[in-house]
Parts: structure tokens; C-alpha cells; sequence
């Protein structure tokens, strides 16, 4: 069960506030729906995945877990983490074949890819599943899990819901690595993982990757409406199809002498 303390933290960084979306993959993690139709997850349920994640991560090499982030308040976030565990970060605009192309500058070839948001870097997961590398992820309420061996159900696009669950997977994977015997030995504060830890030069950076990662995400969201309607519509000539044989099938009835 997660403390009074801690269970509090979680609601003021907001990592439990979710979309008014809650795909099929997510109902399991659902507490309820707010008045506003917003989904709110179950806290005790984040706590626990956050915790299988470290011990996960804990089995692999740091230093060959891709980290890959694009929006605005993961990108901070990651960079810490992979500062603190030698892992390699990916900020900005993925570029695609960067796990599967070894004539690309940045060529990489990880064991584990940890995405921040599966729908904008959704390309990185494609390639970690070529490469058969383990997949894993910050997912929210409308996230599709495809790609995914494992994903912590939250917030993952809130100022202060991202760095808090980068901070908590931090202090428990140190715990399961063996760096530190327990809390109280570990250093960090959320706020080092935020956006606020950044230069000038780099929040404007972050600004730039943001806006590409807008532009990812509507191109995304059209093509799941256009997939959703040719569903209905195929759904719509089945059903009418399937009345129009029935209706041929029926007896007729016969006429009275």
C-alpha cells in the first residue's frame, strides 16, 4: 500500500489524471472517471508498476537502455535519468533507422528502448521490435501498448507528473541495482528532473522538439480516425450484407387454396 505521504505526492504532481480517452489496454488501470469525463487512474496500481519497472531495468546494463524522449517535460526528465545511469538518451526528433541503420550518425544498437510517449516516438518502438530488444514505456489513458513488453500507466505528458515518475523509477531502480541500501540514501529531488534543471539554450531546444512532436501527434490521432471510420464503415457493409442473405434465406410464405 502506498504511504499517506507519498500516495499525496502522487496527486499533486497529477500523475493519476489521465484523458477523457481510456483505451482497451488501459480499463484495468481505471479508479474512476471524473465529472469532466477525464480518466483517473489507480495510484497504488502506478506505484506497484513503477516498482516492476525497476526491478526489469535492474536485469539489463544501463548503458545499453535507449531513453527516448520528444515532448516538452520528458526530455529533462530523461536526460537526468540516463546522467544518473550511464544510459543513452535520444532527445528531440527521433530519426528513424537510428537503431537499424548503422550508417546513421547517431546508430545505436540498445537491448531495452524506454519511450515517454508511445504515440509520438512510436517509430523507436518499430525498431526495437525488429531488433527484438525489450520495449518499454510511459503510457497514458489513450496510449495504444502496441510494441510494448511493459509500460507504467500514467500521466505522461504533465509538467510535474513526468519528472515525479522518472524521480520514483530513479530511487527504485537504484534500490534494485543495489546503489543504495534504501530512501534515505537516495539524493535526488523531483525538481532535478524537471524542466526547470534545463539551460536557456536547451529549453528552447525542448520548445523546437515539442512543436514536431505536436505535429507527429495530429498526424497520428488523423490516421487512427481514418482507421476507426473505414472500421465502422466496413462493420456497417458486413451487418448489411449478413440481413441482406438472411432475408433471402427466409421461407416465403405460402398462399392459401
Amino acid at each position: 500500500m502506498v504511504e499517506n505521504e507519498l500516495h499525496e505526492k502522487y496527486l499533486e504532481a497529477g500523475v493519476h489524471i489521465g484523458t477523457r480517452v481510456s483505451s482497451k489496454w488501459m480499463k484495468r488501470f481505471v479508479y474512476k472517471f471524473r465529472k469532466d469525463k477525464l480518466v483517473m487512474l489507480n495510484v497504488e496500481m502506478i506505484d506497484k508498476r513503477i516498482a516492476e519497472m525497476a526491478k526489469i531495468l535492474a536485469q539489463y546494463d544501463l548503458s545499453k537502455v535507449a531513453i527516448v524522449a520528444s515532448r516538452v517535460y520528458a526530455v529533462p526528465a530523461a536526460k537526468k535519468f540516463a546522467e544518473i545511469f550511464g544510459a543513452k538518451p535520444f532527445l528531440g526528433r527521433f530519426i528513424p533507422g537510428t537503431f537499424t541503420n548503422p550508417s546513421n550518425n547517431n546508430f545505436f544498437e540498445p537491448e531495452v528502448i524506454f519511450v515517454c510517449d508511445p504515440r509520438v516516438e512510436k517509430q523507436a518502438l518499430v525498431e526495437g521490435t525488429y531488433l527484438g530488444a525489450l520495449n518499454v514505456a510511459l503510457a497514458d489513458t489513450d496510449n495504444s501498448v502496441k510494441n510494448l513488453d511493459f509500460f507504467i500507466p500514467c500521466n505522461n505528458k504533465g509538467k510535474k507528473s513526468v519528472p515525479f515518475v522518472f524521480w520514483l523509477l530513479a530511487k527504485e531502480l537504484m534500490k534494485a541495482k543495489g546503489m543504495i541500501k534504501d530512501d534515505s540514501e537516495f539524493k535526488y529531488k523531483p525538481e532535478d528532473f524537471e524542466l526547470t534543471a534545463l539551460t536557456q539554450e536547451e529549453k528552447q531546444e525542448v520548445a523546437e522538439s515539442e512543436k514536431e512532436a505536436q505535429k507527429i501527434e495530429e498526424q497520428e490521432e488523423k490516421e487512427a480516425e481514418k482507421e476507426e471510420k473505414a472500421s465502422e464503415e466496413s462493420g456497417e457493409k458486413k451487418s448489411a450484407k449478413k440481413k441482406k442473405k438472411a432475408k433471402q434465406e427466409e421461407p416465403e410464405d405460402s398462399e392459401e387454396e
